[in-house]
């Protein structure tokens, strides 16, 4: 059995996470911005589909990104520099949202309206940050997610283009270690993400991420995003990445 959360109730211990379904810790509560900062914060995110009450998550192992273990291989570098596409940070985060949602409807999406409203104050506070991928300012690809300190908590990308979700996670990963992130998180890992250099870690060693990532980055990946534009750039500006063969 897992708890069920009263407005005022705290988190129980992620350790007390369920192995089966991997992470479940705890049902109900709301998704008011004291709920969702404080579950981040603690290495939780609410995952839940429309007909189910809210379900908070903890997987062990986690899938996370080291911004300088990046890869980017031969054909995304060939893409990139092709510069047909550019990218900005935090200029449509509603659309972002929207996408993912929608590019998920038929299988069920667990970005329910009320999760857009609850993100979207979070944007609004500054906490919540999307970044979005333009060809011929239609946009054709996006990533979302949360930033707390040095760690950004990736949410949900999209693609309407192939590969332009790929271009979001390279242009966020590349601008995270120019501003000096501590890690990227996943949530949960997958073969599209292995390829770009995520990796599953255990949730001891995520939890020591989430401790050293607390104090806020002197640099602004957004601003650097907003200022370079082309992916390539963003890639190559101050950075060393590895390309692999594939």
């Amino acid at each position: 059995m897992i708890p069920w959360l009263e407005t005022n109730n705290e988190f129980p211990n992620t350790d007390l996470a369920l192995l089966e379904p991997n992470g479940l810790l705890a049902a109900g509560g709301e998704l008011s911005t004291e709920r969702l900062l404080d579950a981040y914060q603690q290495g939780i995110f609410p995952w839940y589909n429309e007909d189910d009450p809210i379900l908070w998550w903890s997987p062990s192992p986690r899938c996370v990104l080291l911004p300088e273990a990046l890869h980017i291989s031969k054909s995304m570098n060939r893409l990139l520099g092709k510069r047909r596409y550019y990218c900005t940070a935090n200029q449509a985060f509603d659309k972002v949202m929207y996408n993912c949602a929608h590019l998920r409807q038929e299988e069920g999406t667990w970005i329910l309206p009320e999760m857009v409203d609850a993100y979207t104050l979070l944007h609004k506070q500054g906490y919540a940050k999307s970044v979005e991928v333009w060809r011929e300012n239609i946009l054709v690809g996006g990533i979302y997610g949360i930033q707390l300190g040095e760690m950004f908590f990736g949410e949900s990308m999209f693609s309407l283009e192939s590969n332009t979700s790929k271009i979001a996670f390279i242009t966020l990963a590349s601008s995270l270690k120019y501003a000096g992130f501590t890690a990227l998180d996943c949530q949960v890992g997958s073969p599209h993400l292995y390829t770009l250099g995520a990796k599953d870690i255990s949730r001891d060693a995520f939890k020591h991420h989430l401790k050293a990532c607390q104090k806020v980055s002197s640099a602004s990946p957004w601003d650097l995003i907003n200022q370079i534009n082309d992916p390539k750039d963003i890639v190559s500006f101050k950075l060393t990445t590895s390309t692999t063969d594939t």
